[in-house]
């Protein structure tokens, strides 16, 4: 993340950030630009500099010093914007390929591998939101497998992990927020659901309101935060380590630390799926859960 800096000094902090992460950026970033950058830059400069000029002034800063850099050609579009659209294809890829190998009779090692893993999250899904819960079971399964190539990504050379910086991981918190409120007001009503933030007992329910609507607001945040901090944290100890005595640890640690990374990314993807599950099963119930309480209960004295 970055912070707003002063418009001279933070300026120039900024622009040799920016030169170092081009420098630093994978083969295909740098293509991509050299390709599509200038007439991305065009746009950018038409557009969004204009506006984000305007808002930054306010605080006595400029676009250059709060995202990192000058605009320019080269960086016109960002590494994460980059590998999150490679994540996404990758994801979408993945699935098609092993969805055309799918077989009941002679299921291989890798099928039954994935279906142990589709069968846990089915059953997560059941077990937190309930029976009826198999209907999102398809958003949540996508959100899992495109957290997970994303963390996975940066395991392999040329690429880099989305998910460790902050807007994609931002931009994913946001996607579960939206989510799981549109269920909450197409299943209950706008009104019940903001009244459900008010709890059971009316007279501290405005209290119990704003503290349940600023607890919602800043989910997306905690999500992304969670997320970008882990990821990040992880490929920087890796290139620290891999800098202590080069060349040789360029090759060596990542080898070691590959099962170490593997594990954060998996734990990643669990929580991350976990906590939209929990916030789903919030706002989502049971169709006619009431009016079969009232049946059975009917039934019952009508047996007595």
């Amino acid at each position: 993340m970055f912070f707003l800096l002063s418009t001279s000094e933070g300026a120039a902090k900024a622009a040799e950030q920016a030169e170092e992460t081009a420098h630093h950026a994978p083969i295909i970033v740098q293509l991509v630009n050299h390709y599509l950058g200038q007439p991305v830059h065009d746009i950018q400069m038409k557009t969004t500099y204009k506006a984000w000029t305007w808002f930054f002034a306010k605080f006595g800063s400029t676009p250059e010093a709060a995202f990192g850099g000058p605009y320019t050609a080269e960086n016109a579009i960002p590494w994460y914007t980059v590998m999150f659209i490679i994540a996404c294809i990758i994801s979408v890829g993945l699935i098609w390929v092993l969805k055309g190998k799918l077989s009941e009779d002679e299921p291989g090692a890798g099928q039954q591998t994935l279906e142990v893993g589709v069968l846990a999250v089915r059953d997560m899904v059941s077990d937190i939101i309930g029976p009826h819960g198999a209907k999102y079971f398809p958003v949540i399964m996508t959100f899992a497998v495109l957290v997970l190539v994303s963390n996975l990504m940066g395991q392999f050379p040329l690429f880099m992990a989305p998910t460790a910086a902050t807007s994609v991981t931002f931009a994913l918190g946001l996607s579960s927020f939206i989510y799981y409120n549109y269920i909450g007001i197409s299943e209950n009503g706008i009104w019940a659901h903001l009244k459900h933030l008010a709890g059971p007992i009316w007279w501290i329910g405005p209290f119990i309101f704003v503290i349940e609507l600023i607890s919602n607001m800043i989910r997306p945040f905690s999500l992304g935060i969670r997320l970008f901090g882990n990821m990040f944290a992880d490929e920087k100890v890796a290139e620290t380590i891999a800098h202590l005595f080069p060349p040789y640890t360029f090759w060596i640690v990542p080898v070691l630390l590959m099962p170490l990374g593997v594990f954060v990314a998996l734990i990643q993807t669990f929580v991350f799926i976990l906590l939209s599950q929990l916030y789903i099963s919030e706002v989502s119930h049971a169709p006619h859960e009431e009016h079969g309480h009232d049946h059975e209960h009917g039934e019952a004295l009508a047996a007595a």
